[in-house]
This record gives structure tokens, C-alpha cells and sequence, in this order.
């Protein structure tokens, strides 16, 4: 990569984030004047100089507001290049009292600051939220909440050998927490996180399939988000290995692997809560341990988890939780399947989405483990289910139409000056959330203040280099206005909140039932 004057570099796409505008828009400058800067580096995927950049876009008038948060994250890239969790984990080290590393003093004061502004553990917990989002090999929050959930409260020890920063271990409520990990700087983040948190964590490095550093370790609870597609994880070393009590994995299924070692380290009536990729459910080569599994009672639950909760990619994921049987437990005759693929995973379970399924019945030619397979689709009455699933449609497209609200043509900006939400919430007339804020005072309107904060312009100082909207509340700005205009606007933002809501329901319910009529035409429950 070539440097810049100052070492940061953008690429078209934070151009257009920075500057709140299109990535067509950004495309149409570069085209069209003259004084646009030129790429200094990248070839096809061209960079740009920060520091050109905002200099131009201040001589045109545009928006450079760049929050903190987003300058620090420049230069850690325009430093650590890749090697992003090196420079993330440098970070948590500074300011947990450790040596920084390469961290350059701008970097150092600026980082202060914002932990001064907030908190260390709020500044960390953003930066490992933009090395996450960034499509690195590591657990997101909404993913660590689902196991969570469904791993319960732990009086004991919670492990982890593919820990990365020590997500699931921070998300899971336990006594004790130990984990692994190939890579010494995700874990001296993981590390410095749980220090932060105020929560005990031992983690040691090396990788876990090959090198154990736990070998006596049992487990009330051992969770696993592992590294998915692996070919070369150890197996012609491991052949007599006495982890494989279901069967010795193939080269291709290097999770099987993962799972066994997560099994290998469970205590007597404790339970493992894994994330497996969907096709390990029904992959021929798998079959053999997957009938082994279910032969000897130890898999309890399969849940089928909606996409989006990976930021590497973009398929759903499933949640296998087995249970070591306690001496003398006999082994389980059924798995719960439950499928949440068009659901909520932190909202209530709807009973038509989950079934206990005979071990018996998952013994046949495919031993297919995948909840919607086991699943009706229709229910008692697919006819009346559908129309009424058909009439809410009706209900909601009516409802979004009435709440858009009819707004007139502006004059193309709103007069006066701008607000810092920082100053705000010094002078005490707001409190700041995590992604939010709040009127403290009776001269902020709280629907005003939330409704610019999603201001294109706010967003844009605060998306993160993969594009994914993290608010820095603190660094948006909000228009000053009068009382009445506030609550004017207040109104307005309220019932596109509203509209907003029921958008994202109208479009869950039409998948659905379009989902219903095709299983109905083609099951023979409902005709044309």
C-alpha cells in the first residue's frame, strides 16, 4: 500500500460515507471537477489521502466532521495494514495500563481522550465492534446474545477453545472462564476485555485441535464458534486421537472435529452450545458421527438461526447443544428441533416453530438434522392461516400508508447553527446511550434529538470501513431550534419510526406467506 502524506488512506466508499452522499455521487466528482484528488494507491480498488480528501471537500462545503473513533481507526489501518487485531488488541493495552506497541502518540492522546469522554471499556468495546463488523473470523455480539441464551446460567466453568476476543465468553453468565485461541493478540484482547468487564478469564494460545492447552479441563459448559471450512486442521496426526468418540472426521469436516473437542472437555451433565454452518445438518460425509450423536443421546437441541448474525458472510447458522449424560443418565429419545431462521432469536419461541423428534424418526437414509425438515409447515389450517396472514398484509400496508406523514417541499437546508451532542450532555441536557440519546431537559425534544441523530450526515461520520452503521453519538450534531420546531419535527420522526417498524414486520410476513401458499400449492393443502 502507498502511503499518504499523513499514512491514511480511503477507499471511494468511505469517501462517500464521510462526505454522506451515494457512492454514484462520489464517482460523479471525480468525473466532473477537475481538482478532485487523485488516487495514490490501490489500482482498481483506488485509494485516496484522507487529508486530501477533507481538504477538498472543506473547499467545496461538504461535511468533514470525522469523529475520533474513525480517525484513530484510519490510522490503525493505514499502520497495522491486515493485521487489524493486532492493532485492536494494542489499543485495549493502552488503556488497561499496558504497553501500546507501535501506537503512535497522535493515536495514544486521541484514545485518552475518548476513554476520558466515556470510558475505557466503552472505547474498547467500539473497536472491537469495527474489527468484528470488518469480516474478520470473529463472533458477533447478536450471535454470543443467541448462545447465550440458550446456554443458561452456569454455576461453574464456562470454556471456549476457539475464544478469538472472547465474545461468548464475556456474553455467557458463569463462575469461572477459561479459553484457547491460535492467535496471541485476540486473546491478549480478550484478555484486556474481561479485564475491563471486572470478570476473571484465563486464556492461553495455540491451536486447540493440535495443541491442547487444556487437556484436564471439564466444563460445565463449553461454547465454540469455530473456523469453518478447514481442510488442513491436523487430521493425519490426530488419527488415534481419543476425542473422536463418534467417529473419526474427515479432511472436509473439520466442525465434527471442533465438536468432539468441545465434547472431550464437558463435565458429567454438562453441555456444550455450538455454532455449526447448516450443511453439516445433512452432508453425506458427515452422516456416520451424526447417527452416533443421536445413538447415544448426547445431542439434545438443534436451532436453526435467521442469516445475519455472522459478519464474515451472509447464511444463517444453527446452534447444536449436547449434553454429557450424568452417571447413570439414560440417553435422551427425542431432539428439540427449533427453527428460528425468520424469527427473533431473543424473542419468545412460537410453539409451531419447534418440536421434540423421536431419535428414532432422525435415524433414516440422511440423517438430516436441519429444523425445518422436521417442521410442518402449515399447521392444522394452512387455508385459514394463510388468509389470515393475507388480511394482516392488508392491515399493515394501510397502517404505513396512514402513518407516512405529508411533507412539503424545503428549502433545501434547516437554518441556523448545529449542536455538538458531546456539549450537550456536558452541559446536562442530554444522557448518552450506547447508540442513542436522551433529552435531560425540558428544552430538548427526545423524538428531535433521536431523529437527527440518524441524519445522513451523523451516520457518515460514524459507519465503519465495512459500511456498517455504528452511531458515535458523542461526535453527531444535531440543528438548533426553537421548542415548537422541535417537536414539530419530533412528530414527523415518530411516525416514520412507527412506518419503520411495521415495514420490517410487513416484510417478514410477506416471505411467510409467500412461503405458505407455495408449501400449499405444492403439498396439496391449498389450491390455485
Amino acid at each position: 500500500m502507498t502511503d499518504s502524506a499523513d499514512g491514511r488512506l480511503i477507499s471511494a466508499a468511505e469517501v462517500a460515507r464521510l462526505a454522506g452522499v451515494t457512492r454514484a455521487a462520489v464517482s460523479n466528482w471525480r468525473r466532473r471537477h477537475p481538482d478532485f484528488p487523485e488516487p495514490v494507491g490501490g489500482g482498481r480498488n483506488a485509494l485516496f489521502a484522507l487529508s486530501e480528501v477533507t481538504g477538498w471537500l472543506d473547499r467545496q462545503r461538504k461535511s468533514t466532521d470525522v469523529s475520533d473513533e474513525v480517525l484513530v481507526w484510519q490510522e490503525l489501518r493505514a499502520r497495522y495494514g491486515e493485521d487489524m487485531t493486532s492493532a485492536v488488541a494494542e489499543v485495549a493495552a493502552l488503556l488497561t495500563g499496558q504497553e501500546p506497541g507501535r501506537l503512535d502518540e497522535a493515536s495514544r492522546l486521541r484514545l485518552r481522550a475518548m476513554a476520558g469522554q466515556t470510558s475505557a471499556a466503552e472505547v474498547v468495546t467500539a473497536f472491537t465492534g469495527r474489527l468484528i463488523s470488518s469480516g474478520t473470523a470473529m463472533t458477533t455480539t447478536h450471535l454470543a446474545e443467541a448462545v447465550a441464551r440458550f446456554a443458561g446460567d452456569v454455576d461453574g466453568t464456562v470454556f471456549d477453545p476457539a475464544a478469538g476476543a472472547g465474545t461468548l465468553l464475556l456474553a455467557c453468565r458463569a463462575a469461572h472462564r477459561a479459553g484457547q485461541d491460535g492467535d496471541p493478540s485476540a486473546a491478549a484482547l480478550a484478555r484486556a476485555r474481561a479485564q475491563l468487564a471486572g470478570v476473571e478469564l484465563e486464556i492461553r494460545v495455540g491451536d486447540s485441535l493440535q495443541h491442547d492447552a487444556w487437556p484436564e479441563l471439564r466444563a460445565e459448559l463449553v461454547v465454540c464458534d469455530p473456523p469453518v471450512g478447514l481442510t488442513d486442521w491436523g487430521r493425519d496426526g490426530l488419527l488415534l486421537d481419543r476425542r473422536w468418540e463418534f467417529g473419526l472426521p474427515t479432511k472436509a469436516e473439520s466442525e465434527l472435529a471442533w465438536l468432539q473437542h468441545c465434547y472431550a472437555h464437558t463435565a458429567p451433565g454438562g453441555r456444550v452450545v455450538f455454532v455449526m454452518p447448516p450443511s453439516v445438518a445433512y452432508r453425506r460425509a458427515g452422516k456416520r458421527i451424526r447417527s452416533e450423536l443421536l445413538r447415544a443421546g448426547v445431542l439434545r437441541t438443534v436451532v436453526a438461526l435467521p442469516s445475519g448474525m455472522v459478519a464474515s458472510h451472509a447464511q444463517p447458522v444453527h446452534l447444536w447443544v449436547l449434553r454429557r449424560p450424568a452417571d447413570g443418565e439414560r440417553p435422551a429419545p427425542v431432539v428439540r428441533m427449533i427453527d428460528l431462521s425468520a424469527a427473533d432469536p431473543a424473542g419468545p419461541v412460537d410453539p409451531s416453530a419447534q418440536a421434540d423428534v423421536p431419535v428414532i424418526e432422525l435415524l433414516d437414509e440422511t440423517v438430516d438434522l436441519t429444523p425445518a425438515a422436521h417442521l410442518s409447515a402449515g399447521g392444522s389450517d394452512p387455508a385459514g392461516e394463510y388468509a389470515a396472514v393475507r388480511a394482516r398484509l392488508r392491515e399493515l400496508t394501510g397502517r404505513i400508508a396512514a402513518l407516512l406523514p405529508d411533507l412539503p417541499a424545503g428549502a433545501g437546508s434547516i437554518e441556523g447553527g448545529t449542536l455538538r451532542i458531546a456539549d450537550l450532555a456536558r452541559a446536562g441536557l442530554v444522557e448518552v446511550g450506547e447508540r442513542t440519546a436522551t433529552s435531560a431537559s425540558d428544552q430538548l425534544d427526545t423524538d428531535y434529538l433521536r431523529g437527527f441523530l440518524r441524519a445522513p450526515a451523523n451516520t457518515a461520520r460514524s459507519t465503519s470501513t465495512s459500511g456498517t452503521h455504528r452511531i458515535d453519538v458523542r461526535g453527531a450534531r444535531i440543528p438548533q431550534m426553537d421548542l415548537d420546531g422541535q417537536r414539530r419535527y419530533g412528530a414527523a420522526f415518530r411516525a416514520l419510526d412507527e412506518a419503520e417498524q411495521l415495514l420490517r414486520e410487513l416484510a417478514a410476513l410477506g416471505v411467510d406467506a409467500v412461503a405458505r401458499a407455495r408449501d400449499g400449492l405444492t403439498s396439496g393443502t391449498l389450491r390455485p
